[in-house]
């Protein structure tokens, strides 16, 4: 992405990681799996600011939090190091490129009722992200799979989530009851021996892919109850000045009630709960109609950032249909704005409380063996969602084949895989490419 001027394995100073959450707040496309895959391969590969067993580790709590995982991972990377503060920046420049991409969109897209130069610009761009996400598969499995039992627990998790629709929560935790009974049996070794290495590595000093990092603080009562404190101050406060201001049943206020319910229940990632949020604000709140949520959809899936941006659409649309007393455009930002507050800041409390706990645990057996066990099945999951993005793009329609998007997916694999040449550089190629294919067609 650029030059780091850190040497490999030490921890950046402050600004230079500020300069790398913001870049990634602007190319992280594909959803979540293409996120931690640019994550996993500037952070761990190239920069070498962690480890791969700290990633692994850091990657499988956020897997088992409510919200987007992406950004979790990077407030929990930003933490560790940088603390608090470090978190806070991770987390919020990884969603505000996005916010001020989507709100312009949205504008856009109510004032002139056409969006189609944005599929002509990312049209190259999805093919891209099917390489960007086999790539992350195939360098994630290669450290995670390591022995037969590993493979085995990744193989079930895609026949369960591929064929049977299990869903993404259930794998999870049975993939981790599953490594916790195993600890204890004598199949031991080799749920230990595979995948992150917690307590191997965390028992010896750091090796060359476990920089030291700071100290981070230790967990305690006082320290759990200001972190709670303060974020749930934060986390309702909008919503408490906007049914102070506006009324309990506007718009905006609605919106700030429902989506913070929905911060709450989001297991699974955003294509889990979507059809729950779609159902009950086209359905019960009337805020937008079918057809403009499922454009809301094609927007955040060609912008950058979780793909659960696609609230903040649903939060315009509702300001914008139902202002209340106030111009349309105004209510449209407060509920934009609003929504993606409510939606996004209790991933800080999930990370800022529970990292430090999670952190001291790293050496714990049990937690390795339950840990490892979910990495196996991660790989699985990503497999999953990798095909089925694959068979969107590459076979949009029964018995056709676009072969343009297979070229790009096939040759960006291959810059991925046999250059040097980063994940913006593919981006940025694809994207033209896109670009230029359209206007030629």
């Amino acid at each position: 992405m650029d030059e780091t001027t850190t040497p490999a394995g030490t921890p950046p100073a402050f600004r230079e990681a500020l300069r790398f959450w913001l870049k990634l707040g602007f190319i992280s496309f594909g959803g979540p799996t293409g996120q931690i895959a640019i994550m996993h391969e500037e952070v761990v590969e190239r920069r070498k600011w962690i480890g791969e067993s700290h990633f692994l580790h850091a990657l499988n709590y956020c897997m088992l939090l409510p919200g987007p995982e992406a950004q979790q991972l990077a407030i929990y990377i930003g933490w560790l190091l940088h603390g608090t503060l470090g978190g806070i920046a991770a987390g919020a420049l990884f969603v505000l490129p996005s916010v001020f991409i989507l709100w312009t969109l949205s504008y856009v897209y109510v004032a002139y009722g056409s969006v189609g130069w944005v599929a002509s610009i990312f049209y190259g761009l999805k093919p891209a992200v099917i390489a960007i996400v086999a790539h992350a598969v195939w360098r994630i499995g290669r450290r995670t799979l390591k022995t037969p039992l590993m493979w085995c627990i990744s193989a079930a998790s895609f026949v369960a989530i591929f064929f049977l629709q299990a869903p993404f929560p259930l794998i999870i935790v049975s993939a981790g009851i599953f490594g916790l009974v195993l600890q204890g049996t004598r199949w031991k070794r080799a749920v230990l021996s595979a995948g992150s290495g917690h307590s191997a590595r965390a028992s010896r000093a750091p090796q060359d892919d476990e920089p030291i990092l700071p100290p981070r603080p230790r967990p305690t009562p006082l320290r759990a109850f200001k972190v709670l404190a303060v974020c749930l101050l934060l986390w309702g406060t909008p919503i408490l000045a906007a049914g102070i201001t506006l009324g309990w049943h506007h718009s905006v206020t609605t919106e700030g009630v429902f989506f913070s319910k929905a911060a709450m229940v989001t297991f699974g990632g955003a294509y889990a709960v979507l059809p729950y949020v779609a159902q009950q604000t086209v359905e019960r709140y009337e805020w937008l109609s079918t057809p403009q949520m499922l454009d809301g959809l094609g927007l955040a899936e060609t912008t950058p950032g979780p793909l659960i941006m696609v609230v903040q659409f649903v939060g315009f649309l509702g300001g914008w249909n139902q202002p209340g007393s106030l111009p349309p455009l105004y209510a449209a930002t407060l509920g934009a704005l609003l929504t993606t507050w409510v939606t996004f800041v209790p991933c800080f409390l999930w990370i800022f409380l529970g990292a430090p706990y999670v952190e001291t645990m790293r050496k714990s057996e049990r937690l390795t063996a339950a840990l490892n066990a979910i990495s196996a099945a991660v790989v699985g999951v990503v497999l999953n969602l990798a095909v089925w993005f694959a068979g969107s793009v590459l076979a949009p329609a029964p018995g056709q084949v676009d072969v343009f998007a297979a070229l790009v997916s096939i040759a960006s694999f291959a810059v991925l895989t046999l250059t040097r040449f980063g994940v913006v550089t593919v981006i940025a190629c694809a994207g033209l490419a896109g670009l230029g294919w359209r206007f030629i067609g």
